[in-house]
């Protein structure tokens, strides 16, 4: 029997995308698009309900479809890059996951698809829907569901131009359809669907630059529609029935302009205006939303309060003044300092009490209205991650965070947060040691509180903690600091921070923050003070931080660069002791292929092992570490054994090794690791093979030549797909067989248990234990896979589980939004 799975956290962040990538249903999931997927997140719960899966490129814009009723959604259309819309339906019956989710592909459109929405044509219990989609092929296409079958029934051709917003609604006192089109030729596009065909009945001008967002709102008899522009300006229009316009004015008073139109199907004159133009914004305005409507007194009561998210780093909320009339600002909420660009996208909760935001880099900024007070917002805690491919990952030695390093050029630290009156525990992200100017690649850890990183450059840099963050790490962990200050904390720097135009973090020491500048005109005027050299501000927190302070206040200052590779670094490991470091770089000749050894104690140079032919992918090093095992793209694997350390440390020779002749794996190798025990160790390869190599004496063995004795102890093991990652746990099954998990450039996780059974290596050697699903794998390449060593804290209350640390992305750096996915496996884990 197939033991389960559980989820415990996924790591992730909202898509690069211009706006419509987040949308908040009124049952309380956010969803967004992340890389492939489309992520269903309760912020009341803080946890991922479930990730949908079916897009072949990035999800572009996600949008819940509003019943008129009120009541919770249970139908969700998506747009990607791979030019397709996919309409979720959920049965109504348990919770949203991707078992109990339809999926009803709509194909049609020959580029990416930017922008979609969707309204219920009459009452939601006939399924007819009505969806409007707009790409970039320079179209609109209207799409039909009446049952279970959906279908295009009309196109919208816009020549050259390209729209980027779309928005149905439906004309004032009717059933009749109306589409609003916003792109870049300034101008809105009113659609009436008439004769069961849209034609293009109105041009509204008046923006000066793309427009962005457009969103319809009907309150009462009229219709408003909130349009935002590159012009850093919201426009709001009225759609009103003519017979309700005020009478004829004489001909020397001011008025606003009418813009009439009558549609035949109903022989009804409806006038629009401009109803106010909202300045605020200092940049382009990406977003404009309404509050949501919501059911009250036997009928739907729609707020007038719109939000608008800018490039100007803020988020505002508009509403219009209870005596006048006139649209003002209420609340500005935003970023402060780091290194940002602004917001896509807003979303108000459904009840109008909290708002969330979807920052340039794909973070999700979440604020709270204050009770008892309507102008006061304060910061609350939301899903963090990677917002590019994530290459390595982590845990410490003792298995109570994890730290991971991507190709956004972040190196993250994730951790459970204890609440004292929960009883759950969720995990977050609660630094950000290094912020880089290259594409990170891979990371070691060196003890508890140290690491080292390499990234597209020629240099592995160490960073240590310092006390603020040890300090906040235990006030959210719940774990004393006596348990995790070995040494003197009094020695230990407050913080970090990056110089301007430097890649290295500074120690900033308790003394260097007394010194405060004056702050007369005078002063501030100079170029020191204006820019600041330290921007670390140190903070006590209970709670895992908000983005801007992940960004500034969680660094990790840099203690030592490590010299000596000729090109990017490409993996690096540290030994148990925490007393050597192996690292190697990217090499397309012999000479740069060569395995760097460095000492954690003078932080010198030891050796260079020099075998391979091309990039060494990965390097491990056994548990009892007499060994070092490196995996290389010339397919070949070796294996270096320590001989006595000289005076500046261990020694390493090459004891073992596989070459054209006697290699079984025939494409390049991505992946190595070894047994608890160091009996064994196991490879992946491009090739789908897995294959456990030893020799019966290997892990005592530590003189001669071991060339003849190790030979592959397993049948191989066929993963049905190129493997890209694999990973030992570090404690067996009760009946003595190893745990493997094996990782594959589909996204699949499979976890097989094996144990040599006889002198000949066998398959009925190798069992199956759990095939993960869709939603428990990743939608690209698995890139490293990390059993947790010591099981028993870190949100962990069974003592039998073992979890597992996954982290993808995409090979070609392209797509972004990767997960981190610590996994209990309760029934095979002891520890």
């Amino acid at each position: 029997m197939a033991a389960p799975v559980e989820v415990c956290h996924v790591a992730c962040c909202a898509s690069r995308a211009g706006g419509g990538a987040v949308s908040w249903g009124r049952g309380g999931l956010l969803a967004f698009g992340s890389c492939r997927d489309v992520i269903l997140y309760e912020p009341a719960m803080r946890r991922v309900a479930t990730a949908l899966r079916g897009h072949g490129g990035r999800v572009n814009c996600v949008r819940w479809v509003r019943r008129r009723d009120g009541a919770s959604e249970t139908e969700l259309i998506s747009g990607g890059s791979d030019k397709q819309l996919i309409l979720w339906e959920w049965n109504g019956t348990g919770a949203w996951n991707d078992q109990l989710v339809k999926r009803v592909p709509l194909k049609g459109h020959a580029e990416a698809v930017c922008a979609v929405d969707a309204v219920y044509q009459s009452d939601e219990s006939d399924l007819s829907l009505l969806i409007a989609s707009a790409a970039s092929d320079s179209t609109v296409r209207i799409w039909s569901r009446q049952g279970s079958e959906a279908k295009c029934i009309e196109i919208l051709q816009f020549g050259n131009g390209f729209v980027m917003d779309v928005c149905l609604s439906f004309l004032p006192g009717s059933n009749v359809p109306v589409l609003a089109c916003g792109g870049d030729d300034c101008k809105i596009s009113l659609y009436i669907q008439q004769n069961d065909r849209f034609q293009k009945t109105l041009v509204l001008p008046g923006h000066e630059d793309w427009i962005r967002g457009i969103e319809w709102a009907a309150c009462g008899a009229d219709l408003f529609l909130a349009s935002c522009s590159q012009d850093c300006l919201i426009r709001i229009w009225k759609v009103c029935t003519k017979s309700k316009q005020l009478p004829e004015i004489e001909d020397d008073s001011i008025r606003l302009k009418e813009n009439v139109f009558t549609v035949k199907d109903t022989d009804t004159t409806y006038a629009i205006t401009l109803e106010s133009v909202l300045a605020g914004h200092e940049n382009w305005v990406y977003a404009v939303h309404w509050q949501p409507s919501f059911f009250k007194d036997g009928s739907m009561q729609q707020p007038m309060r719109i939000m608008s998210a800018s490039m100007d780093k803020t988020v505002i909320i508009w509403e219009p003044d209870k005596e006048s009339g006139v649209w003002l600002e209420q609340v500005r909420v935003g970023e402060v300092g780091g290194n940002t660009l602004g917001f896509f996208d807003c979303q108000f909760s459904p009840d109008g009490s909290m708002i969330v935001a979807h920052a340039f880099h794909g973070a999700l900024h979440l604020w709270k209205q204050a009770t008892g007070n309507k102008k006061e917002w304060t910061p609350e805690v939301v899903i963090s991650g990677h917002f590019n491919s994530v290459e390595d990952v982590q845990w410490d030695p003792e298995g109570e965070f994890i730290v991971s390093v991507g190709s956004d050029q972040t190196t993250r630290l994730f951790a459970p947060w204890k609440r004292k009156q929960e009883t759950e525990v969720t995990w977050h992200e609660i630094a950000r040691p290094q912020v880089h100017g290259y594409d990170m690649r891979c990371l070691a850890m060196i003890g508890r509180f140290q690491f080292v990183s390499g990234a597209d450059e020629k240099v592995l840099r160490v960073f240590r903690a310092p006390r603020n963050f040890i300090e906040n790490f235990s006030n959210i962990t719940g774990i004393p600091v006596e348990k995790l200050c070995s040494h003197q904390s009094s020695d230990l720097p407050e913080g970090a921070t990056v110089p301007a135009l430097g890649l290295s973090n500074k120690a900033v020491f308790e003394g260097d923050m007394a010194v405060q500048p004056a702050e007369d005109e005078e002063t501030f005027n100079t170029i020191s003070n204006q820019y600041p050299e330290i921007y670390f501000q140190p903070l006590i927190l209970t709670e895992p931080p908000p983005e801007d302070h992940l960004l500034q206040n969680t660094l990790w200052p840099e203690i030592q660069k490590l010299y000596g590779h000729g090109y990017e670094i490409f993996c690096v490991a540290c030994n148990n002791s925490n007393t050597v470091i192996a690292s190697a770089c990217k090499a397309s000749k012999k000479e740069h292929a060569a395995i760097i050894l460095w000492s954690t104690a003078s932080w010198k140079k030891l050796q260079s092992l020099l075998f391979h032919n091309l990039t060494v992918t990965q390097l491990a090093f056994s548990p009892n570490e007499k060994f070092l095992l490196a995996v290389s793209r010339d397919r070949n694997w070796s294996l270096w054994r320590k001989q006595d350390s000289s005076e500046s440390g261990p020694v390493f020779s090459c004891c073992a090794y596989t070459d054209k002749n006697t290699a079984v794996h025939s494409r390049i190798i991505w992946s190595c690791d070894w047994t608890p025990d160091s009996k064994y160790f196991i490879t992946g390869s491009r090739d789908k093979k897995v294959i456990i190599w030893g020799s019966c004496d290997l892990s005592v063995n530590t003189e001669g030549n071991m060339l003849d004795s190790i030979k592959p102890c397993s049948a191989v093991l066929d993963a049905g797909d190129s493997v890209t990652a694999v990973s030992m746990s570090h404690v067996l099954t009760p009946d003595g067989r190893y745990i493997v998990a094996v990782g594959l450039e589909n996204g699949k996780i499979t976890l097989y248990t094996w144990k040599q059974s006889g002198q000949e290596p066998a398959l009925a050697d190798w069992t199956t234990c759990v095939e993960m699903n869709s939603s428990q794998s990743h939608a690209l390449a698995v890139k490293r896979l990390c059993w947790r060593h010591h099981a028993g804290r870190a949100g962990h209350n069974d003592q039998n589980s073992k979890p597992l640390a996954t982290q993808t992305g995409s090979c070609h750096g392209l797509i972004p939004a990767c997960n981190v996915q610590p996994l209990a496996y309760p029934p095979l884990m002891v520890g």
